[in-house]
């Protein structure tokens, strides 16, 4: 155990999330997602998808240098609906990171994008479609989250690709 570090982060998603750099991407996937067949390392975490989410948090930027940082699994037919899991990891975000855009990735796609990242953090989530991709942000010189100022854009409803 260590001070001020969330024990459900092990050595090895500690040492993961130090290593990534501006850019680089994690998935946190549910249980039926077929997370040892992509090529990324597997990290267990054995609690739900809010939760693993929110000790992932306490630790991890998100990036201000793209649209969406937090990018859900879209729900087969229904793409700009939000299921549960997304809305309860939403709302997570907020409280732990602040407002933060959602983008979505249509299912086939998401799985693609997986192969890619940094590491997939595998949890016991059984809700459907609890999969979320991040984007790892900048720590600036006084230990902020860098979140440079950007053009205003449009307002997109929830849900909604970027």
């Amino acid at each position: 155990m260590l001070l001020g570090i969330d024990p459900l982060l092990s050595g090895d998603a500690l040492a993961t999330l130090r290593d990534m750099g501006h850019g680089d991407t994690i998935a946190i996937v549910d249980a039926n997602f077929p997370a040892h067949y992509l090529g990324p390392p597997v990290i267990r975490m054995d609690t739900d998808l809010v939760r693993a989410g929110r000790a992932i948090l306490s630790v991890m930027p998100l990036d201000g240098y793209v649209d969406a940082p937090v990018l859900r699994m879209e729900i087969d037919g229904r793409p700009k609906e939000l299921g549960e899991a997304h809305e309860a990891f939403a709302a997570m975000v907020q409280e732990v990171a602040g407002a933060w855009p959602m983008g979505s990735i249509e299912r086939f796609r998401f799985y693609e994008e997986a192969r890619g990242c940094a590491a997939i953090f595998a949890t016991l989530e059984r809700r459907p479609y609890a999969n979320m991709i991040l984007v790892k942000g900048v720590i600036g010189p006084e230990g902020q989250v860098v979140r440079p100022e950007r053009p205003a854009r449009p307002a997109r409803p929830r849900g909604v690709r970027p």
